[in-house]
């Protein structure tokens, strides 16, 4: 595995992973979510020996340096992906795998760079994310409880932002009991729960305050024409309050060749409670027809 720094056009440090065969057929492009790290990949990563893949740290998150003012939104880590597409991975055809707001940001990829999807895109899996709507979130909550939280994130919002430390506050088992209920279904193991929560506390505290309003106003159904045609796997965990399975199945009417996949008992964090599923879906766009481009 190699292990190294790519500074964006605006001068951003990220930090990146590229394993596997330099010539392999396909490229696998892991996108991770919203407060998460490259990391929240590798129950999957395991279950792929011999793939050449490439992980990276979007600003903001994990060990890369912190989104600059204005700058931590779904469009500029569109971009940031591009940037590290066309200089990493500069030939080939790829598959490229987002969760959460890693999906987001792969859908604002096709609205953006739509030659660069279309000429190199070999298929696409959105796992737990979501098009749009996410300013109308309960969490999963009932009645007035459930609509209350929109009004809540102005107030996390603001919090995050006025954090001076470069880290959250905080131990990954004070955070578990809030991470395991927001992100996970039935069953969660723990220390895939204190995982989860440790790369949350590592999250640059006014960063993921940008992106938390940014994924508030993504709105990207219409974007999603720019990949019909390809081949494509939707995944939805039946206890996702997050990005909860109607997210999901807009997203699969949208790309009516997508194949939807239901996880009963499962929550947000599919990388982790349906691993082994992930990756043989993963797996089987890694074999699709590479385009007509490359």
């Amino acid at each position: 595995m190699s292990a190294r720094e790519f500074v964006t056009a605006d001068g951003t440090r990220l930090h990146l992973e590229l394993s596997g065969p330099p010539d392999a057929a396909v490229t696998l492009v892991l996108v991770h979510g919203w407060t998460q790290d490259l990391t929240c990949w590798e129950p999957v990563v395991q279950r792929l020996p011999g793939q050449r893949l490439l992980r990276y740290d979007h600003r903001g998150h994990g060990r890369s340096a912190p989104a600059r003012p204005g700058t931590a939104t779904i469009e500029q880590i569109a971009d940031d992906l591009a940037e590290v597409l066309e200089a990493v991975v500069p030939d080939g055809p790829l598959v490229l795998a987002g969760h959460s707001m890693g999906g987001m940001t792969m859908m604002a990829l096709a609205e953006r760079h739509p030659e660069l999807v279309s000429r190199r895109v070999a298929g696409v899996a959105f796992v737990a994310t979501s098009s749009g709507e996410m300013n109308r979130l309960t969490l999963g909550l009932p009645g007035l409880a459930g609509r209350g939280v929109p009004r809540v994130e102005p107030r996390v919002r603001s919090l995050l932002e006025r954090r001076r430390k470069d880290t959250l506050p905080g131990s990954p088992g004070f955070l578990a009991p809030f991470t395991r209920w927001l992100a996970f279904g039935r069953g969660a193991a723990r220390a895939d729960v204190l995982d989860v929560a440790a790369q949350a506390l590592r999250a640059h505290p006014a960063s993921i305050a940008g992106f938390l309003e940014a994924i508030t106003r993504h709105d990207r159904r219409l974007a999603l024409a720019a990949l019909r045609g390809t081949p494509a796997v939707v995944l939805a965990g039946q206890l996702d309050r997050l990005c909860p399975v109607p997210h999901a199945r807009v997203i699969a009417e949208e790309l009516p060749d997508a194949d939807f996949v239901y996880f009963p008992r499962a929550g947000h964090m599919l990388p982790y409670e349906r691993a082994d599923e992930v990756a043989a879906r993963i797996r089987a766009l890694l074999k699709v027809p590479v385009p007509a481009g490359v």
